[in-house]
């Protein structure tokens, strides 16, 4: 294996006793990876895992403005990250744009001409995110934006210039950290970088969207604050001044998210959660202030939507129970038409071409694919297979496991659901351990989708999965979504509580054999069901995972601390302070009595490293076995396939050694 160096070393007590006194090839992490305290892997978990690691599916990014050719994102074989390509009809081989050692984010064609394409990619995990020209004849690139800021990108509708939405870092302030934020708005011309102007600043963060109206006179912007507080802005595109149309003054907070400009430039389509539950599509007339909601029939989150580009369609995506849906509206009409025949699943990246009237491109993945590119005619009722994802010889992802939808009753009495994913009772019978998943977000939610390298657990380990949705989670309604806020945090670690009992009363679960795990706010959850629940579970997973919100909310980045007060409390004041202190992890460690696997990147502005770093060693002082691994060059989240297959051999060792050891 190219990632990894290999050892050969006598066996020792961490192997089963067969491989005593026998040489026993292990495998050591690359040099990007510090790993701490974690058990001897050998070669051999690396070898039958090695087909779960190696999916490689595909991802829309955006149409040639005047060709049928698109530009995807994909992983090719051998390759570390995914890059983008330019595919130049369904089936046709790949043209590689981008070979960083990075990822890369988001792109654009040129809008007009397609000549080149503005595209975004941080360094190592860091999110300050860059912005580049390429131009596609000699692939050279760019750079457009300023290195000291995290920018993104928008295009005028003449195509002539990017505005640059930028905030800067927290590197370039005195004592590494700002107290007063705000965004700058600067245009630029991506032929001629050096031509910069700014148009204004914008109050604090969370500034998003920023759409060019028709004729470049407007943009529409979000000022985000939570998904039930939001506002919408028209800036003037020439003066920068702002005013604000949503909510009207005196109006009830709400949710407002994306937005498309009618043809005539007098209508904003948006969604919105004002005035009910979920978030439904909208359009606001800007003359008469009137916002008029289209899908109130719909008792589900409308997650994003496209104007056609004839402004006569609009093409929604629905998260049905944790399921996405396509639906089509007529724009005029606000009417709902009959529904596209495309499988459920988990779409993104929905957009119509700017030449083929009626013709939309989107990606879907689902339990039995890793992801596809697709194609859509209206007038035709075609759907198109752009790209073929790759599944590892030996593999067949049609036959893989799909989940049920698991409906609970928490401590309170609150009806909360999550998606269970059983082995094969025939290759495994009995009572099967559990492998418990917390999502993050706060705000997010587990939906049906392809489960990658869990499915090694599942198929070759007959381990379950269950993955929560404890409340707090989006999917369900802004008041859900709202109840784990503030003071109210501990209900969702008592959520995850009820999960583990529910375990207990199922004849084919084992409650005896249950590890939690959890990336971001999940890892948080893993940490605090570590705390509350040690007594039930046989070791617990943090990936990238807050273990104090106090010394969190000093140490993310600036441009993010007033966001996340909103959702975890603020610290600066003495009583939310004393209640962060009283219910984080760290000041409970000593609580902490099964085996933590802690992982982490070192680059990463959202949660700090250092969260990591000071609940590794609380826990180790109480002789609790800990594994730490922590990656120079990764953020939130190992994106570089090297480092996420030690992570995940890792990941199997340590469930072999929780979970399927006889002799604990």
């Amino acid at each position: 294996m190219k990632h990894c160096l290999l050892a050969i070393v006598l066996a020792t007590g961490v192997f089963s006793a067969a491989a005593q006194n026998a040489a026993v090839e292990l495998i050591t992490p690359n040099p990007n990876l510090k790993a701490d305290g974690i058990a001897a892997i050998p070669k051999t978990i690396a070898d039958k895992v090695a087909l779960y690691t190696d999916f490689r599916g595909y991802s829309f990014v955006d149409w040639h403005p005047k060709e049928n050719s698109m530009i995807v994102r994909h992983r090719e074989a051998g390759a570390n990250t995914p890059q983008l390509y330019l595919l130049s009809a369904p089936g046709a081989p790949l043209k590689k744009l981008t070979d960083f050692s990075d990822p890369v984010s988001a792109a654009s064609f040129e809008p007009v001409n397609g000549k080149y394409i503005v595209y975004a990619r941080d360094a190592g995990g860091n999110e300050a995110t860059q912005v580049f020209r390429m131009d596609l004849d000699t692939l050279q690139s760019t750079l457009l934006s300023m290195p000291e800021e995290r920018s993104t990108a928008s295009w005028t509708r003449k195509g002539d210039r990017v505005l640059l939405s930028a905030v800067p870092l927290d590197k370039t302030a005195e004592a590494g950290k700002r107290e007063n934020i705000s965004v700058t708005l600067r245009y630029v011309n991506p032929l001629s970088p050096e031509e910069k102007h700014k148009l204004t600043e914008l109050p604090g963060s969370g500034w998003f969207g920023f759409r060019f109206s028709h004729d470049d006179a407007q943009i529409a912007a979000l000022r985000y604050r939570t998904s039930s507080d939001s506002e919408v802005y028209l800036i003037n595109a020439k003066t920068g001044v702002q005013e604000k149309i949503l909510p009207k003054e005196g109006a009830a907070k709400a949710g407002y998210f994306g937005f498309e400009w009618s043809k005539d430039n007098q209508s904003l389509f948006l969604t919105t959660n004002a005035g009910g539950e979920f978030s439904q599509l909208a359009v606001y007339d800007i003359k008469s202030k009137a916002l008029k909601i289209l899908s109130a029939h719909i008792p589900w989150d409308i997650e994003n939507f496209r104007l056609s580009l004839d402004g006569k369609h609009l093409l929604a995506v629905v998260n049905n129970n944790g399921r996405d849906e396509v639906r089509l509206f007529d724009a005029q009409s606000g009417a709902e038409l009959a529904r596209p025949a495309i499988a459920a699943g988990a779409l993104s990246g929905g957009d119509w071409h700017e030449v083929q009237t009626g013709v939309f491109a989107f990606s879907l993945n689902s339990p039995n694919s890793p992801g596809d590119v697709y194609s859509y005619d209206l007038a035709k009722s075609k759907l198109t297979r752009w790209t073929t994802a790759f599944a590892p010889p030996g593999l067949a992802p049609d036959t893989f496991i799909k989940p049920e939808l698991v409906e609970i009753k928490s401590f309170d009495g609150l009806a909360i659901s999550g998606w269970l994913y059983q082995p094969d009772a025939k290759k495994f019978p009995g009572k099967r351990p559990v492998f418990i998943d917390f999502h993050g977000g706060p705000e997010g939610q587990a939906t049906v989708r392809f489960m990658g390298r869990l499915n090694y657990f599942l198929n070759e380990m007959g381990i379950a999965v269950l993955m929560p949705n404890v409340r707090g989670s989006s999917g369900y309604g802004k008041t859900f979504q709202n109840l784990d806020n503030g003071f109210k945090r501990k209900d969702s670690v008592k959520d995850g509580g009820a999960f583990i009992d529910w375990v207990a009363t199922q004849p084919h679960l084992d409650a005896n054999r249950i590890v939690v795990s959890g990336g971001s706010y999940g890892g948080y959850m893993s940490l605090a069901i570590a705390v509350d629940y040690s007594s039930k579970i046989r070791g617990a997973i943090d990936v990238v995972g807050i273990s104090n919100f106090v010394t969190f909310l000093n140490n993310t980045e600036s441009y993010r601390r007033d966001l996340r007060r909103v959702e975890y409390g603020d610290e600066r004041d003495p009583a939310m302070r004393e209640f962060q202190e009283k219910i984080s992890p760290l000041n409970n460690a000593e609580k902490i009595k099964v085996p933590l696997f802690v992982i982490q990147g070192k680059n990463d502005p959202r949660v700090p490293y250092t969260e990591a770093e000071q609940i590794v060693a609380a826990v180790r002082k109480n002789g609790v076995p800990v594994w730490y691994l922590l990656a120079d060059n990764e953020g939130h989240g190992f994106q570089r396939k090297a480092n996420a297959d030690f992570q995940f051999f890792a990941t199997v060792k340590f469930l072999e050694e929780t979970l399927l050891n006889p002799n604990k």
